[in-house]
């Protein structure tokens, strides 16, 4: 039996796969945008112009792509990891038997809750990484190294196996709300965009960006001071340790910065969230129409 083919085959199999092209796709559109958002989530001062041109002019503008060898190299498995568990979850949550109807909206909900859940632990200490790549030569973070497996060699020197999955906690409190309203997003305004395509499986893609892109959007809007809290929290190496936890970091940053510090970066966030998670979705469901095409060509081939 040869693999790939009978892999492939499969509904998981192809989720699997148009899954990591969406993840991929995902971080190439949208990275500079996401280090622009950790930067300015782990700043006191500067505007978004302020902090990129400052950027620009003394780091290069490589500078803006510092880290994405970490997640590149992991996204594609953990986002056909993510893809995959959520149609198993939201067909699991669903109470038909119909395999042709597509899954209820709660369903689709609790199958997003639960794939975020679950990938936590896949993404965290990528993030780690990444968020300490991101945030070299400022004053947030000491960490050395300039390549993703000498930061993360570093860092498990220094801290073990707690310190790589430091910020777990505040990972998965924003990744379960953030995903479910993702999935929800997703298929309820592709349905509202093109009526019917939910079971039809066709839409053009216009649907599937603003769908997407939509769907990035509502996610942080709902997890977004999460996401602040999280970035601080991973970004302190045991040199620099300013926050004890989770209370503590939102304690002292509301004290000294305000409560506008929780959504500072949104701006940011938001339209990197609507580019990259419509790549993500168009990208998704532009491999998973070519795998099911190909599957059958060979059946009628076959017949």
């Amino acid at each position: 039996m040869d693999f790939w083919p009978e892999f492939l085959a499969s509904s998981s199999g192809r989720e699997f796969v148009a899954g990591g092209f969406g993840g991929t796709a995902g971080v190439i559109s949208g990275y500079p945008l996401d280090t622009l958002r950790i930067r300015l989530q782990s700043s006191k001062n500067g505007s978004a112009f302020s902090i990129l041109k400052n950027m620009v002019s003394k780091e290069g503008p490589a500078s803006l792509y510092r880290g994405m060898a970490a997640p590149l190299a992991s996204v594609t498995f953990q986002n056909a990891i993510v893809f995959q568990t959520y149609a198993v979850l939201s067909r699991a949550f669903d109470p038909s038997d119909s395999t042709k109807d597509p899954p209820s909206y709660k369903s689709v909900a609790l199958g997003g809750i639960g794939t975020g859940a679950l990938q936590s632990l896949l993404l965290s200490p990528v993030e780690l990484v990444k968020i300490r790549l991101q945030l070299q030569n400022t004053s947030q973070s000491k960490e050395s190294g300039t390549s993703p497996v000498k930061v993360a060699k570093n860092i498990w020197r220094k801290e073990g196996f707690r310190g790589m999955y430091r910020g777990l906690g505040i990972t998965v409190m924003r990744d379960i709300p953030s995903h479910g309203f993702y999935f929800w997003t997703y298929e309820y305004i592709r349905e509202q965009l093109h009526p019917g395509c939910r079971k039809s499986g066709q839409e053009n893609v216009n649907t599937m960006l603003i769908s997407g892109g939509l769907a990035g959007v509502a996610s942080w809007v709902c997890s977004y001071p999460f996401d602040v809290v999280k970035t601080r929290l991973q970004g302190q190496t045991p040199s620099s340790l300013k926050y004890l936890g989770i209370c503590d970091c939102i304690r002292k940053s509301v004290k000294e910065e305000g409560y506008h510090v929780l959504w500072r970066g949104l701006g940011t966030a938001v339209t990197r969230a609507f580019v990259v998670n419509g790549a993500v979705f168009a990208a998704y469901e532009f491999t998973l129409r070519f795998l099911l095409n190909n599957e059958n060509i060979k059946i009628q081939e076959t017949i």
